[in-house]
């Protein structure tokens, strides 16, 4: 649960996808290379200025807005020993206290203007390590539950790098994203687990359907 600390924006980064160079002299299309930036419109499909290349995975109303604790920057360039640039993970919002274990599915949060609810843990890509070049570090995401987490917009309105970020409402099932996380990733087959997420209405759908299917294949196995 969010404590008494208060939130910080480090970085509010938007941008559009491009091509981008990575490995020997390859190249894709994304939107993981985000621009820093001081003022963002935030409208229920994201940021004005800022969009992504992969509709499957990335995007949509329940993923809009993706934020990311910016204490992990600290904790991965340690580890690696490698500087890390500002939203390194294509995230929106770099952010101070508001680890995924302390916030849950359901949280609402004001966000300058705007409102947002958190829905679902982030799932990170490939593009990740095309982008840093760091295979171990996505692994490590993941293992840890580090993944940062998604968003989707029930107030539009104007965010500025300044702007203040509090906790409105604190969602009763208190279902934290590193709870989440560790289902969706590493205990896919615990039932209790998979129904205590499933039981926050506010999940995103995409999660909702992944574990909706993992529950059924596990209620007929023998």
């Amino acid at each position: 649960m969010i404590g008494t600390e208060t939130i910080e924006i480090k970085h509010l980064s938007i941008g559009l996808p491009k091509k981008m160079k990575y490995g020997n002299g390859k190249e894709i299309n994304t939107g993981i290379r985000k621009q820093t930036t001081e003022e963002a419109f935030l409208t229920k499909d994201g940021f004005k200025g800022d969009g992504v290349s992969d509709l499957n995975n990335h995007g949509g109303l329940d993923r809009a807005v993706c934020v990311y604790p910016y204490e992990h920057y600290l904790l991965w360039e340690k580890e690696f020993g490698n500087p890390l640039q500002p939203a390194t993970f294509g995230e929106n919002l770099t952010v101070t206290n508001m680890l995924e274990k302390a916030v849950c599915v359901g949280d609402i949060f004001r966000l300058g203007e705007a409102v947002i609810q958190v829905t679902q843990g982030r799932v990170p890509c490939s593009t990740i390590t095309k982008r840093t070049s760091n295979s171990a570090l996505l692994k490590r995401m993941v293992q840890t539950g580090f993944t940062g987490y998604l968003c989707r917009v029930l107030e539009e309105g104007v965010v500025r790098k300044d702007s203040n970020m509090t906790l409105l409402e604190s969602h009763p099932r208190k279902v934290s994203i590193l709870y989440g996380n560790e289902i969706y990733f590493h205990k896919q087959k615990d039932i209790e687990g998979i129904k205590k997420v499933l039981a926050v209405e506010e999940l995103a759908d995409k999660w909702r359907e992944v574990l909706m299917d993992r529950l059924s294949k596990l209620s007929i196995l023998p």
